[in-house]
């Protein structure tokens, strides 16, 4: 008998291949073993993903360190545990777009004559909601880089570790949240607001327990964490509006705006 991933050679009674370890399939596939599979792999006690996804609401120093000082076998590494909020978050915005596009209007909480602003705001936030993801982690790394500098001296790349496994759980965790919300017809927005303070709370503890803080100091460094978010968030926002100006943008999005309201009076 050949292993079908190593094509290393096997005697006939083994059960996992003593190459690259895995299991040794024999049957056909059915449907029977196929959710026996996904439920030894994602929802056994044992397997990494449901104790990586455990451990970083009860014992995030743990996965998170364990990573950085090189043990990777126990927990899902950070990669693919990104990579998996990543997925999720995909099947989440093509739920909500599919079958709850009404719980996705802002226009309510946009201000007269920018409805369809707001509205191409959320387009725009839904189609590009994964690149978006990744490219705040960097943001929230550098940060957190400078609020942490004399504790536990991570280099940079070890901030980012620690921001990704965070910022992907708590993707996980809100989009948990957002189906059990569906279900009782509450607004993305509501929901947004709704949620940010647990995403606040939940790293400040993540962090708390990396860097062993205390309570004074872990409130201390999550209000400067927070400062320096808006500080580089305006700073974006102001880029980007000077981008929009240049280029013409700003001027079509007043036109349009002029014109929206000339036809509603």
């Amino acid at each position: 008998m050949v292993c079908k991933n190593c094509k290393r050679l096997l005697p006939q009674q083994i059960s996992f291949c003593n190459g690259c370890g895995a299991k040794v399939i024999r049957n056909r596939l059915t449907l029977r073993n196929l959710f026996e599979d996904f439920a030894y792999r994602y929802l056994n006690y044992e397997n990494q993903f449901l104790r990586t996804f455990l451990h970083l609401f009860t014992k995030p120093e743990l996965v998170i360190d364990s990573y950085i000082s090189g043990t990777r076998k126990k927990y899902v590494n950070v990669i693919s545990y990104f990579a998996i909020a990543i997925t999720l978050s995909g099947f989440q915005i093509f739920i909500q777009q599919k079958f709850f596009p009404e719980l996705m209007d802002m226009s309510a909480f946009a201000q007269k004559g920018q409805e369809d602003a707001m509205a191409d705001y959320m387009s725009f936030v839904s189609e590009y909601q994964s690149l978006i993801f990744i490219i705040t982690v960097p943001v929230y790394a550098f940060i957190s880089k400078i609020v942490f500098f004399n504790i536990k001296k991570y280099n940079f790349t070890e901030h980012l570790v620690l921001n990704m496994y965070t910022s992907a759980h708590l993707s996980i965790l809100t989009i948990v949240i957002v189906f059990i919300s569906l279900i009782f017809g509450i607004q993305v927005v509501e929901l947004s607001i709704a949620i940010l303070p647990i995403q606040v709370l939940y790293t400040a503890f993540a962090f708390k327990r990396v860097f062993k803080l205390s309570f004074k100091r872990i409130a201390i460094k999550t209000i400067l964490f927070m400062v320096l978010l808006t500080t580089l968030f305006i700073i974006a926002m102001i880029i980007g509006g000077l981008l929009m100006f240049a280029f013409g943008g700003l001027d079509e999005m007043m036109e349009a705006a002029k014109a929206k309201n000339a036809l509603n009076n």
